[in-house]
């Protein structure tokens, strides 16, 4: 009856890892695609706690063009074979 359990609860956590790891590639590849303009806005809120209202401006208005390429980007039809493609456009944008 032990090795049963222990085999059970050896599932339990290879399911565990393979969520998780599911998990880091989803949010690689979001990152990749939106990196840019998550940058632009965390400088934002960076500058804004800093009391740096212009510099705060300015990366509001950078968030908001990467916001846009990046979205014009996440338009396009995208498939194995030009992912690397898209995603560097995403990237440099």
């Amino acid at each position: 009856m032990s090795i049963q359990k222990t085999n059970q609860i050896g599932q339990g956590m290879t399911e565990y890892i393979i969520i998780v790891a599911l998990i880091a590639v989803s949010a690689i590849g979001v990152y990749s695609f939106f990196g840019k303009t998550m940058r632009h806005q965390m400088a934002a809120i960076s500058s804004e706690v800093a009391g740096n209202a212009k510099e705060s401006k300015n990366n509001i208005s950078q968030a908001g063009k990467a916001a846009k390429k990046s979205g014009d980007n996440a338009d396009k039809k995208v498939t194995l074979g030009n992912y690397n493609e898209a995603a560097t456009e995403g990237a440099t944008q």
